[in-house]
């Protein structure tokens, strides 16, 4: 007699359990992409400058992208092509450490709705125009004067004077994300509660560097209080030169009674 084995019936295995998905991660710090270069750009000037150069390298680097009202009183014949590219070579300078970490965080709060908005190619235009206004009210002011003017502050003081005509929250308004207001007129950000506090801390702040008391940094190393007024009257009058108009928010699409599926 053959015997035949039958064999048993094998338990159904369980299955298998996904691991959950990682959640997405969220940079530190989520700026755009034109700011993130215009930092390291920054960044690694100042290191060359202050890790690289000899001492006589760095007096030449500074004298020969450094802006100095002086250049203005001397004959063309005198002088080399310098005078054309330091009103906007001296905003990528730096003077210390300090002095470049100061602008950065600056920099970074009021560079990223103003690049979110206008986009990276009319940021450089604006960067390149605020420096050069920033840079003709100082020589205005210091005629003449043989000292050299650098730093990005000047800028910075552009984007704050860019940021009152639309960054800041309208009262009774629906609350968007910052490059996506709309764009108020000089005199309805005038009228903005917001905007001329904003403004009057500002002008305070100057005011005090003006008389000596400066709100950061070594206070023996003179501060262009001049050059900030300068990048941020043509950054709040002249913004809507550069401005574009901004993308609508994405809306969460609305259910109908037509919509609705009855089982």
């Amino acid at each position: 007699m053959n015997e035949q084995t039958a064999e048993p019936h094998k338990a159904p295995e369980p299955p298998e359990v996904q691991p959950p998905a990682k959640p997405p991660r969220v940079p530190v710090f989520n700026l755009p992409p034109a700011l993130f270069f215009s930092l390291c750009l920054l960044a690694a000037i100042y290191a060359v400058q202050a890790l690289v150069l000899s001492d006589a390298a760095v007096n030449w680097l500074l004298n020969t992208f450094g802006f100095s009202p002086h250049d203005y009183v001397v004959p063309l014949s005198q002088q080399g092509p310098e005078l054309f590219w330091t009103p906007v070579t001296y905003s990528l300078l730096h003077g210390s450490i300090q002095h470049i970490v100061f602008n950065a965080f600056w920099l970074m709060a009021f560079g990223a709705p103003v690049v979110r908005r206008i986009g990276t190619l009319r940021f450089v235009l604006f960067w390149v125009f605020s420096a050069v206004a920033s840079a003709a009210l100082h020589a205005v002011l210091n005629w003449g004067d043989v000292t050299l003017l650098i730093g990005a502050s000047g800028v910075i003081s552009g984007l704050m004077g860019a940021a009152c005509r639309f960054a800041f929250p309208a009262e009774r308004r629906p609350m968007l994300p910052a490059h996506l207001n709309a764009r108020l007129t000089i005199v309805e950000a005038l009228k903005s509660r917001t905007v001329v506090i904003f403004m009057l801390l500002w002008l305070v702040g100057n005011a005090l560097i003006a008389v000596g008391i400066p709100l950061v940094g070594d206070s023996d190393q003179p501060i262009a209080w001049d050059a900030h007024i300068g990048g941020f009257v043509f950054g709040f009058l002249l913004f809507s030169l550069f401005d574009r108009a901004p993308r609508p928010p994405v809306m969460e699409p609305t259910v109908t009674d037509k919509d609705l599926l009855q089982s």
